[in-house]
Order: structure tokens, then C-alpha cells, then sequence
């Protein structure tokens, strides 16, 4: 079993109180759900208000497939957001 991680750290500019943000934030994860099968939450950065944290995992039976479909995640949002990315990283184990 293969287990694909990605974390994406992002700024959602022009966002005025918590509130936009998380309706931003909501969108994306279910984004990736939807459309990519990755369980994705934000795992860090809650606090602040223009940075966040997503993290998403997909379980597999093959490392380029899951890298591949993270990619491809990590694709539409940078090309269907309206976020700038500051650092991505997709890793994943064998279990």
C-alpha cells in the first residue's frame, strides 16, 4: 500500500477577516475531494489571516500514480484559485 502526501502552503491575498478565508479554503479542499478522490484539511496556520495550510493524503497501490494524481490537485489550484503558492511538497511511503 502507497500512501501519497501533499502539503501546499498559499497566501489568499485581498481576504478581509477569517471568515473569506475559510470560504476559500473550503472550496479548494473540496475541490480536491471532489474531483481527486484526496482526503485534504488544513492542518496549519488557522490563525493567520492571508496564510494557510492544506495537507492531503491518497492511498494507492503504485507511487507514480499517486504523485501524479497530487500534481494534478496541486495544478488546479494553482491554475482555478485565485492564491499565490509559497512551497509545495509531495512525498510519499510505502507501508
Amino acid at each position: 500500500m502507497i500512501v501519497s502526501m501533499i502539503q501546499i502552503i498559499f497566501e489568499i491575498p485581498d481576504t478581509n477577516n477569517i471568515k473569506e478565508k475559510r470560504r476559500v479554503i473550503k472550496s479548494i479542499i473540496e475541490k480536491m475531494r471532489r474531483r481527486f478522490h484526496i482526503s485534504a484539511a488544513e492542518v496549519d496556520l488557522q490563525d493567520s489571516l492571508s496564510f494557510s495550510q492544506i495537507g492531503g493524503a491518497l492511498v494507492s497501490n503504485s507511487v507514480p500514480f499517486g504523485e501524479t494524481v497530487l500534481r494534478k490537485a496541486f495544478n488546479m489550484i494553482e491554475n482555478e484559485t485565485h492564491v499565490r503558492i509559497q512551497d509545495m511538497k509531495i512525498h510519499s511511503e510505502d507501508f
